[in-house]
């Protein structure tokens, strides 16, 4: 593989309760040993149908706040068709619509662009899955 696409698969043990997971760290190590100082792009995907990649401010209650958000828009009860799992389970398989399973970032001289209070998450509302991968990929200029 060229050193213009690096890929590697994060695990991230999410727990039994519904989680926004900063991974921003972990973003910002895999362009410290891929990058090399370089511009290009990061792309993150996360390949399950329960759990998406969201942009926002963590450690203020936002973090929260999006899980009480996304609990009033998607409340975890009997209303939804897909019944398999623990109750209100459907509304996990809605979520990426919400909050889409992947994002992509500019990166600039080896370092995601990101805004002064914007961090990469992991949202999770899922609680019948504890382990969760996220592939990051970077796409630079030679």
């Amino acid at each position: 593989m060229s050193d213009a696409f690096t890929t590697r698969v994060l695990h991230i043990a999410s727990g039994s309760r519904e989680r926004v997971v900063d991974l921003t760290g972990e973003c910002e190590s895999f362009l410290r040993d891929v990058a090399a100082g370089r511009d290009g792009l990061l792309n993150l995907f996360v390949p399950h149908a329960t759990a998406g990649i969201a942009i926002i401010e963590t450690g203020a209650g936002s973090d929260d706040d999006l899980l009480a958000a996304l609990h009033t828009l998607l409340p975890a009860d009997d209303r939804w068709q897909h019944r398999h799992g623990s109750p209100g389970h459907g509304r996990d398989h809605v979520l990426p619509a919400f909050v889409p399973p992947h994002a992509t970032l500019p990166v600039l001289d080896g370092r995601p662009a990101l805004g002064t209070w914007q961090s990469v998450c992991l949202v999770d509302t899922n609680k019948d899955n504890p382990d969760r991968q996220v592939r990051l990929s970077f796409l630079g200029g030679l």
